[in-house]
């Protein structure tokens, strides 16, 4: 199934304390972005990405895919303060497709395998979003107190891609800018016109690069993979 990637890569991403874009910074021997914009340009049946940047880095990233011979980007347009607001810059850029992921730039260990069941999936219910099952006993706390303890077995940690028919997200992105709604991620932009998300099992190791300790685990699966 044929789709096109929307990478948002326009954070600052404070928790990591690098002082810069974490998307810069080397994991093994290369940047984080590199290996995730990597991913798309080796799957065959991705055609087109779409990096939602700074004005100020847009230079920066534009030298990196040219060093890395990254041939599948389409447009680099300016990102905005919040995640849904650079989705949808890149959205209302794109020609319309069948089937349009989204997904964390610093997620650079999404395997092809897995995006292709995600666009399938997404072609033919409309939407599907990555997950793992919570591994952890969860509590609700208030005040610092635990007040319930929820059963896990219902319970699923979202990642990304998140995949969905351009037309169906093209809707949600805009009427969520018309009544100024500000999501978490694409999906609950979905769920608010009524519309039914798919779950697709995906790996523990598709973690998001967001601290320090992470790029140790980064670090230890690539050492794996190799």
């Amino acid at each position: 199934m044929r789709y096109e990637v929307v990478l948002p890569a326009a954070g600052s991403g404070k928790r990591m304390g690098a002082g810069q874009n974490k998307l810069f910074l080397n994991l093994a021997d290369k940047p984080i972005l590199v290996h995730t914009l990597l991913v798309f340009e080796h799957d065959e049946n991705c055609t087109g990405i779409w990096l939602a940047v700074k004005d100020e880095e847009r230079p920066f990233i534009q030298a990196l895919i040219d060093k890395h011979n990254i041939t599948k980007v389409k447009g680099l347009p300016t990102g905005g303060e919040e995640r849904q607001h650079s989705v949808h810059s890149c959205i209302k850029e794109m020609s319309a497709v069948d089937v349009v992921l989204v997904h964390d730039a610093a997620r650079p260990f999404i395997t092809i395998p897995k995006i292709t069941e995600l666009a399938k999936v997404a072609y033919e219910k409309g939407a599907a979003i990555a997950g793992v099952r919570a591994k952890d006993t969860m509590k609700v706390v208030h005040n610092g107190l635990i007040k319930e303890t929820v059963d896990r077995e219902s319970l699923w940690m979202v990642q990304t891609p998140q995949a969905f028919r351009y037309d169906l997200l093209a809707e949600a992105e805009d009427v969520a800018e018309k009544v100024g709604f500000l999501g978490t991620d694409e999906a609950m932009l979905v769920e608010r016109l009524g519309h039914d998300i798919h779950i697709v099992e995906c790996s523990y190791e598709n973690v998001k690069m967001t601290t320090q300790e992470d790029l140790i685990f980064g670090e230890a699966i690539l050492k794996q993979r190799k």
